[in-house]
């Protein structure tokens, strides 16, 4: 495998950098036990699954939010 410096990623067409970002995240998203949380961020999902806890209902599904926050643009 040949390493990709940064100036040569710049190089790159925005749909390949985004290609390129995209295969690098799916690195990170497979091993999401090496990605500490910090303190504040792990009260706030524990908040938040306290909350939803309390009223699933209260929510939206992500089709509904996405169906919104398409509409605004």
């Amino acid at each position: 495998m040949s390493k990709l410096s940064a100036a040569q990623a710049l190089e790159l067409s925005v749909p390949e950098r985004i290609k390129l970002v995209e295969e690098i995240w799916d690195t990170i998203a497979n091993v999401p036990e090496s990605i500490a949380l910090t303190p504040a961020q792990q009260e706030e999902l524990d908040r938040r699954l306290e909350d939803y806890r309390q009223n699933p209902a209260a929510g939206s599904p992500w089709n509904d939010v996405r169906e919104r926050v398409l509409k605004r643009s």
